[in-house]
């Protein structure tokens, strides 16, 4: 919809500025006439100069977190939706001024706040407007703010925890690539150079380095031309059903690192499903919604059989237990949570044990890794070594 900027007179004589989406200038103006204010001037937004900024400046998961926290703080303190927009409209990334300045024009405008929210699905996902909604048909908006921030902050924590165990081995493993790129493109055409004016006899290992190290020197690009257009490959068939199916099997059958992937959507699965019942959505609508925020299609195919049957009067713990996907402690303690009628407080159960299994699964990988990485950097680096080193020998034998 189109932004338009305006000036005006408020009802105490204060000149105002700001912005507001309407279909042309003539609405606009009248949306501005029905909020009390007297136009001065009013004129089409720069389109340019907001999808430039848009692309410059995205919104952080941090910037999400904080505004969260902050507005859940305020309405519980029993200010009024629209103050607390706001109060919150300057914020340190102009990306999420803009969407905070849109959430306001919207409320003021006689929306709703998840309807407001809808209109920037690349910041505020189905789950967040979803857990709104229900939060603003309960009369219970502060709290499901609150939850949500809470979620936001623990999500943040666990995949800080995860990428920073991982990041070791992934510069482990980037500077032995480039140190063996170098040596072979640079460092070893020149010591072969010098065997070469010698006239030493080289065995074996060295004329296999000396043939890779050749190839490499002089088709470097084509290395980089097959690796690129591989990745580009992959990605176009990770697009498609089939592809995005057998990725996911592969993946899941690497060792440990399969283990992990498993444990870390069953984290995700579990918190978000509590957070969504806790909040007053109704099963099928929470499953549904869950579903779509999964990362792996074979879990995404599971939940919309399991959604299915849920319909048809199957608990969701007999659902459950038919994937060999889900393991048996979940769909246990969720047929104890539908006995009980605690099913939101089991499944929050769930996900801090499946947190704790992840993260002493992200140990077993960081630890596995390791020893792997040094064996196949000591076997590289013993390789290339003999390979250098025999022609030396061969040398000093003919003086």
């Amino acid at each position: 919809m189109p932004v338009f900027t305006y000036t005006a007179k408020n009802a105490h004589g204060e000149t105002v500025k700001g912005k507001v989406e309407s279909q042309n200038k003539s609405l606009a103006a009248g949306i501005l006439i029905s909020r009390n204010l007297l136009v001065i001037d009013i004129a089409a937004a720069n389109e340019t100069g907001l999808f430039i900024s848009s692309v410059l400046n995205k919104v952080k998961h941090e910037d999400l977190v904080n505004f969260t926290r902050q507005l859940a703080t305020m309405i519980d303190a029993g200010l009024p939706l629209a103050t607390g927009l706001t109060i919150l409209k300057d914020q340190d990334n102009p990306a999420m001024t803009e969407v905070v300045a849109s959430l306001l024009r919207e409320v003021e405008g006689g929306a709703s706040f998840a309807k407001a929210l809808e209109k920037h699905p690349d910041v505020f996902d189905r789950i967040f407007v979803q857990l709104v909604k229900a939060g603003e048909v309960g009369g219970v908006l502060d709290k499901v703010l609150d939850k949500l921030a809470e979620n936001l902050e623990k999500d943040k924590e666990f995949r800080a925890k995860t990428k920073g165990a991982m990041i070791y081995p992934v510069i482990v493993f980037i500077a032995m690539l480039v140190v063996g790129f170098v040596m072979m493109v640079f460092v070893i055409p020149k010591l072969t150079d010098m065997y070469k004016d010698f006239g030493a006899e080289l065995p074996l290992p060295t004329l296999i380095l000396m043939s890779i190290a050749n190839f490499m020197a002089n088709f470097w690009w084509l290395i980089l031309l097959i690796v690129g257009g591989g990745a580009s490959a992959l990605r176009s068939w990770n697009k498609t059903t089939i592809g995005q199916r057998k990725i996911d099997e592969i993946l899941f059958k690497i060792p440990v690192y399969g283990i992990l992937r498993q444990k870390i959507i069953l984290t995700s699965f579990s918190r978000t499903l509590s957070l969504l019942l806790s909040s007053g959505v109704p099963l099928l609508n929470a499953l549904m919604i869950v579903t779509e925020s999964m990362d792996s299609i074979l879990y995404r195919e599971a939940m919309m059989t399991i959604t299915k049957r849920v319909e048809k009067g199957v608990t969701l713990s007999k659902a459950v237990s038919y994937f060999t996907l889900f393991p048996g402690i979940l769909h246990q303690m969720l047929g104890v949570g539908e006995e009980t009628g605690k099913l939101d407080e089991v499944l929050l159960k769930l996900s801090k044990y499946f947190e704790s299994e992840s993260e002493q699964a992200v140990k077993n990988l960081t630890a596995a890794m390791e020893p792997l990485i040094m064996v196949v950097l000591g076997v590289g680096v013993g390789a290339m070594v003999i390979a250098i080193i025999m022609p030396i020998y061969s040398l000093t034998s003919q003086f």
